[in-house]
């Protein structure tokens, strides 16, 4: 029994102890022979009712008062339940046409960042641009709302089942929604905020900006591959064993080629984890591209003899070719030269590196890829896309997500890849070469 209860009875006889007698008889007669026959006589004092009636009311008191405090409950269905009505259309409207202007832009931005992982600015660009597309598709929610829904799962890294519960709506719904928005971003801004840099003017700013890093000239992007860790994988997963990445968890590789502003300017997700980087870089539409002469970037510069135009630079795990070039060894055990370049090439990956890093630190869903498999490549992307506009915006970073350390082997060269290789090799030794000198001489 409650001890505050037990006190209070104690309290109580302690209170008719010491009362004054003669304020509690009954000079009524026929009060005391009523009570003397009916089951109350057991109290045998004459102020029994009076104080029977006194303990009662304040059991009922104490009851009323100390009840636990029963909350509604929240049910997805019940939109008028507390966690679902903080997060509900009104709320969401009250928030984004009332109470945003009357706020300071600073507290305003992160407040939004805290909500949907970017600043409102930001925030009403994706809308304006994706309204359009979600209108033709006759949802029954505003889009705004939608697009909000969608941004608070990739930033929280929540479940369609946690999202549910939050905004009062069957999972199958936050489902649909999400896939909806993220195949849109993936598809629709794609070519808009992922572009690889043909344009003279964005060629020179890319390898202006990277020769400003790391003192080599000419390189374009860096190129660099992780795997995005699955929830679960279906039990009807055609070789499951394929998605198990080096690291031990289910996966499928996202491979990036960042700019030195750790902007992406080319993504695929085509393999599981399972596979290598030289094998999924193989794969992708780039390196088609590149191997079959598509892409040429004409900044042709002079080095030694040789001539190198823009390039790649990636780890050992890539393989060497005239557009794409590795460090001599992983744990710098060449000759001077060959030292200084590997060092300068590690300053250029660290772009794309960093830029995966925020990726993952500033879109959790991509920590722990809670969505069906057939949606993960579209969702990868898309996140890609928003990780963009957040670096072109100048957002704040977050923490960088810490990649696992690299290991691997160097790939070996395909036969329609030697010629490719040769060059790679000799315009990688001219750079070398033409660095130290050049550091060697300040």
């Amino acid at each position: 029994m409650d001890q505050s209860f037990l006190l209070m009875l104690s309290n109580l006889l302690n209170l008719q102890n010491n009362l004054d007698p003669a304020a509690s008889l009954l000079s009524d007669s026929a009060s005391f022979a009523a009570s003397a026959t009916s089951p109350t006589s057991l109290l045998t004092s004459t102020s029994a009712a009076p104080l029977l009636f006194f303990t009662i009311a304040s059991v009922l008191s104490y009851v009323a008062s100390h009840s636990p405090n029963k909350k509604r409950k929240t049910s997805p269905n019940n939109p008028s339940s507390p966690s679902a009505a903080e997060f509900s259309i009104s709320a969401f409207r009250a928030l984004s046409t009332e109470h945003i202007w009357a706020m300071e832009a600073p507290l305003r931005d992160a407040q939004w960042r805290s909500l949907y992982g970017l600043s409102y600015p930001v925030f009403t660009t994706v809308v304006d641009k994706l309204k359009p597309y979600i209108t033709q598709s006759q949802l029954s929610l505003p889009s705004d709302y939608a697009v909000a829904m969608v941004l608070s799962r990739l930033s929280h890294g929540l479940s369609a089942k946690a999202l549910a519960s939050r905004y009062g709506l069957e999972p199958y719904l936050i489902s649909k929604i999400t896939n909806m928005v993220t195949r849109l971003l993936a598809t629709k801004l794609y070519p808009e905020f992922i572009k690889i840099p043909v344009s003279r003017r964005r060629l020179v700013e890319t390898t202006q900006g990277f020769q400003e890093l790391t003192s080599l000239p000419n390189i374009c992007g860096a190129i660099d591959g992780t795997p995005v860790r699955l929830h679960h994988l279906p039990s009807d997963t055609i070789n499951s064993s394929m998605y198990y990445c080096k690291y031990g968890f289910p996966s499928i590789l996202l491979q990036v080629v960042a700019d030195h502003k750790k902007v992406f300017w080319d993504v695929c997700v085509k393999a599981p984890g399972g596979f290598d980087d030289a094998t999924h870089f193989r794969d992708s539409l780039l390196y088609n591209r590149l191997i079959s002469g598509d892409i040429v970037w004409d900044k042709v510069i002079n080095v030694r003899g040789q001539h190198v135009r823009p390039y790649l630079v990636g780890d050992w795990g890539f393989p060497l070719l005239s557009f794409l070039l590795t460090p001599f060894s992983w744990n710098r055990t060449g000759g001077p030269a060959q030292n200084a370049f590997d060092e300068a090439v590690a300053k250029a990956r660290k772009s794309a590196e960093e830029a995966i890093g925020l990726l993952k630190g500033r879109w959790k869903i991509l920590q722990d890829l809670n969505v069906d498999l057939s949606h993960a490549p579209q969702t990868i992307v898309a996140c890609c896309v928003l990780h963009n506009l957040c670096q072109i915006a100048r957002e704040p970073e977050p923490e960088l997500w810490k990649e696992p350390n690299e290991t691997g082997s160097i790939p070996r060269i395909l036969d329609n890849e030697k010629s490719f290789h040769y060059y790679g090799e000799s315009s990688r030794q001219a750079l070398a070469d033409d660095l130290y000198q050049r550091l060697s001489s300040r």
